[in-house]
């Protein structure tokens, strides 16, 4: 007697994998990618903690970091004088240079200041910061 098994001839064809995906930009941005950008200083790889910045003069100062402490007159004109975060005081004049801004004004209340926006979600690229010599807190 002769016995036959039946053999399974199932033909196995590979399967081609799944192409990977690319992202094609088309003049868009990566949305994957930050849109906050780490700042740093110095010839590093990039994974050293950036430097900070050392403040020597009144245009290393952010608008942000800048208090008004007193307005001089001299003939027609006005000076502030400006304190840095380091606690040191600079006098400043109208168009002098901070490190994200510009001086417009100095008056008897404060000065305008002009604030570069680098914010990739606006389309501002400036905008106007008051620094008064007092603050609303202080006139109660």
């Amino acid at each position: 007697m002769t016995s036959t098994t039946p053999t399974a001839s199932v033909a196995s064809t590979p399967t081609p994998p799944a192409p990977a995906y690319t992202y094609q930009a088309g003049g868009r941005r990566d949305p994957f990618k930050s849109l906050l950008v780490a700042v740093t200083r110095g010839t590093g790889s990039g994974t050293a903690p950036p430097l900070p910045i050392v403040i020597k003069e009144l245009k290393d100062i952010l608008v942000s970091d800048v208090t008004v402490k007193g307005v001089l007159q001299n003939g027609n004109t006005y000076l502030a004088m400006v304190q840095g975060p380091n606690g040191k005081t600079y006098v400043a004049h109208v168009g002098d240079s901070l490190r994200n801004g510009t001086i417009r004004s100095i008056t008897p209340q404060g000065m305008v200041i002009v604030q570069n926006i680098n914010d990739p979600l606006t389309t501002q690229s400036q905008r106007e910061v008051r620094k008064l010599l007092r603050s609303f807190e202080e006139a109660k």
